[in-house]
């Protein structure tokens, strides 16, 4: 039996250099173990050094290609260095591996959904969802897709899909907001711009833009309202600047 507590130990504590040296000695007399290539690309991604882990991970890909978190862990190297296509490549063959494993297939998704192949996003999202009709992450991937796409309609019935498990989350329902506006549905756009604010009364983007719909509507009261509300929340100079000449516009504009 492998006994790494030592150097899961320090790993845990976050000194990773310590904890190669123990995985390393371990290794020693146990040479075809995946999981301590694996443990120790874990180390050397913590450290920074990608192309070390990336060496690791492959080893023990090599040794046991069903080893799912093997996938899980390098891609997440390519993630971070943008390399899209070796993700994809990466991921697809542990999803061929593994093909019952849904994480991989949903890995594989946002990996098409980084290099812009959304039609191939949704289907593994689809796919994902025939197996796991409650998976909210996945509703909430789909509904990114299709509002990328232009399918305001498919967006919305997904984010409303989110909102069945994350119903007291602010940005599901500001994402919701715009999807709305998109469709040119304003009410209900505004509704969930309120909502987000509701649930969350320091959430500046659902200000904005609840302010602007009730520009657009004529409702000047409520837009300097929200716009005065918005001035409150932590905003950058130049956008308090340009929202207080908004203001003084409008007020003008509604006494003259």
């Amino acid at each position: 039996m492998i006994n790494t507590d030592k150097a899961l130990e320090f790993y845990n504590n976050g000194k990773y250099n310590e904890a190669i040296d123990e995985f390393s000695k371990v290794l020693e007399t146990c040479p075809e173990s995946a999981e301590l290539y694996n443990n120790i690309a874990l180390c050397y991604a913590n450290l920074g050094d990608y192309d070390k882990a990336e060496e690791l991970y492959l080893k023990a890909q090599a040794l046991d290609p069903k080893m799912v978190q093997v996938y899980i862990n390098l891609s997440d190297i390519y993630y971070r260095r943008k390399e899209m296509g070796k993700g994809i490549e990466l991921v697809s063959r542990g999803a061929g591996e593994v093909p019952d494993n849904l994480v991989l297939r949903h890995y594989l998704a946002r990996f098409y959904m980084e290099d812009a192949r959304l039609d191939l996003a949704i289907d593994e999202l689809e796919y994902i969802l025939e197996k796991q009709p409650d998976n909210y992450d996945v509703y909430y991937d789909l509904a990114r897709v299709h509002f990328e796409l232009g399918n305001y309609d498919c967006a919305i019935e997904n984010f409303e899909n989110v909102l069945e498990y994350k119903s007291e989350n602010p940005w599901i329902y500001y994402y919701l907001g715009e999807a709305y506006e998109a469709n040119n549905e304003v009410d209900k756009a505004l509704s969930n711009f309120l909502k987000a604010i509701a649930r969350n009364e320091n959430f500046a983007p659902a200000y904005k833009k609840a302010a602007i719909l009730f520009l657009a509507r004529g409702d000047y009261e409520d837009a300097i309202e929200y716009f005065e509300d918005y001035l409150e929340l932590d905003i950058a100079k130049e956008e308090s600047a340009n929202i207080k000449n908004l203001i003084e516009r409008i007020k003008k504009k509604n006494n003259g």
